[in-house]
């Protein structure tokens, strides 16, 4: 059997759904301060955040894979969560699991800005600031 990769992901300019790098201002505009899906890291969903206090964008998106069975979670505005459609796991905004069948909390990632005010992402090996834990996901 194929060992898996234990290289962390490349760092990467987020993309839209057009394939177009993402720049932190229209993205701003275009996602009315709800989380919105972008292509990130190995070419998965991510979730960015809309910031907090005025900022323009969170330090930290989410991918969007439910750690149930993969399916893509959905943020409600309604409820303010994140909601898997396959089996009903939920997660808060910072996508911490509150409820199952998902194991665990949606996978971090890293983001920044480049000079030309593109959002950039990268792999998060650190501590889940969430819960104090190791990521699993690294």
């Amino acid at each position: 059997g194929a060992l898996m990769s234990t290289k962390p992901p490349k760092p990467v300019v987020a993309q839209d759904k057009n394939f177009q790098p993402v720049e932190v201002q229209s993205w701003v505009q275009a996602s009315k301060g709800q989380p919105d899906l972008v292509i990130g890291l190995r070419g998965d969903p991510y979730y960015l955040l809309p910031g907090q206090d005025g900022g323009a964008i969170r330090n930290f998106a989410l991918r969007a894979e439910c750690t149930h069975l993969g399916c893509l979670a959905n943020w409600n505005r309604v409820v303010n969560k994140f909601v898997c459609p396959c089996h009903g796991s939920e997660y808060d905004a910072q996508g911490s699991v509150i409820k199952g069948p998902a194991p665990k909390s949606l996978a971090l990632a890293h983001v920044e800005l480049t000079d030309s005010q593109k959002v950039r992402l990268s792999a998060w090996s650190e501590e889940d600031f969430r819960d104090g834990t190791e990521p699993w996901w690294a």
